[in-house]
């Protein structure tokens, strides 16, 4: 199984990395994109300039976005000057914009790039290269933990199709850019694999390390503490089973909140908070600029742009799926389900109604219930055909820096 599973992933982001050379060298599309109300002026041929982190040539197509604060972190710091600063409207401060990004992933980029440097690449390049091994590693993590969650609560060939569905995903190719999704799947996928094997301390260290590399990490308190909560024998004795060790597995689910608020309080956190608040407007369960926020894009969807119409067709699809899946799965999994509904919760009320076919990749619900699902053929072709041509279409995208991420 193991083999098969690392060919698998190896023919994967080969064939992904290969694609998006092909089709970068061979296509050109139409600029710029009106897939959000911004993004006219941010998807011209001239919007990169004077961005010396998407600007590097070696690994070129592997970033787009975010990733330039990401390689920017791992080459010059939370402060680099080159990250660009915006002024705080409220205290007329300037603060650099790497701030509104979590640390693990590019420290560990910066980590991995120094034995790189013996290929003699450019610190961009090297922290280019770092980062895509580290989202590559955290994938393959994320994949085994998938077979094993599925093939546990279910059978092998429905492990295989999970695997399967979860690489073809419309938006699974951020599995190999320089992007977070890659790491957390890794670290969060694989956490959820111990709790259900009851291996309490590497669960919540993993999770601890998930609530660094994104928001959602805190919510992997949730199935620790209802993992706590099921292995507790409530209608039995409870004096013989208040022991030291049940105590340090209550007080472990705890852990991933734990090292959320420690961000959270730290510089970082505080920077990322000021960042939100005025510039990229994210927010942790921000119900009423999240609703503003879908009224304004259903409005510019229905009345404003065709590419608006598919953008957030895509987004709401998969939220719904992510929702229905996570429902279908509470009886079957209620530990894995409600990590994968409070991610899909916290995602819709983030404050943005925009990246959500991103965000839902790390719901694990989604390719359980659909390799489940997809015992009936005609599921499993449909859902094949529709994941690859939309995978296609958001690839080209991406490779363009005009996928809205």
């Amino acid at each position: 199984m193991k083999r098969n599973l690392v060919i698998l992933w190896a023919v994967w982001f080969t064939l992904l990395y290969g694609f998006q050379w092909l089709v970068t060298t061979r296509l050109q599309l139409k600029q710029p994109d009106e897939a959000v109300v911004w993004s006219a002026n941010e998807t011209l041929p001239s919007s990169n300039d004077g961005k010396i982190y998407l600007l590097e040539p070696f690994m070129n197509r592997q970033v787009a976005w975010d990733s330039e604060y990401y390689v920017g972190i791992a080459v010059g710091g939370y402060d680099d000057p080159e990250a660009g600063y915006v002024r705080n409207p409220a205290t007329g401060l300037p603060i650099a914009k790497n701030y509104s990004f979590f640390p693990l992933y590019p420290y560990l980029m910066s980590a991995v790039a120094f034995p790189l440097r013996i290929f003699g690449l450019s610190a961009i390049g090297t922290a280019t290269l770092a980062g895509s091994i580290i989202t590559l590693l955290g994938t393959l993590a994320g994949l085994f933990a998938i077979w094993d969650l599925t093939q546990g609560l279910f059978d092998e060939d429905s492990a295989w199709r999970a695997v399967f569905y979860m690489l073809v995903f419309p938006s699974a190719f951020f599995f190999a850019q320089i992007y977070t999704e890659g790491l957390f799947v890794g670290l969060a996928f694989s956490a959820l694999m111990l709790t259900k094997r009851k291996q309490w301390v590497w669960a919540s260290i993993l999770g601890f390390l998930a609530a660094w590399t994104r928001a959602h990490g805190a919510a992997m308190a949730l199935p620790l503490l209802l993992a706590w909560i099921i292995n507790t024998d409530w209608k039995s004795n409870l004096r013989s089973q208040l022991t030291w060790k049940w105590f340090l597995q209550g007080l472990l689910a705890f852990l991933p909140l734990i090292g959320y608020f420690i961000w959270r309080t730290s510089p970082l956190g505080k920077g990322w908070e000021e960042l939100q608040a005025f510039y990229f407007g994210r927010g942790l369960m921000t119900i009423e600029s999240s609703l503003q926020s879908w009224k304004d894009a259903y409005f510019y969807a229905r009345y404003v742009s065709q590419e608006g119409l598919i953008y957030f067709g895509v987004e709401v699809f998969t939220i719904l799926l992510g929702l229905i899946c996570s429902i279908w799965l509470i009886r079957r999994d209620p530990i894995v389900a409600l990590f994968s509904l409070a991610v899909v919760v916290l995602s819709v009320f983030s404050g943005s109604a925009q990246s959500m076919a991103r965000y839902m990749l790390i719901a694990p619900s989604i390719f359980i219930t659909l390799g489940y699902w997809g015992k009936n053929k005609v599921v499993d072709k449909a859902w094949t055909l529709i994941s690859i041509l939309l995978m296609g279409m958001s690839v080209l995208l991406f490779s363009y820096d005009m996928w809205v991420g």
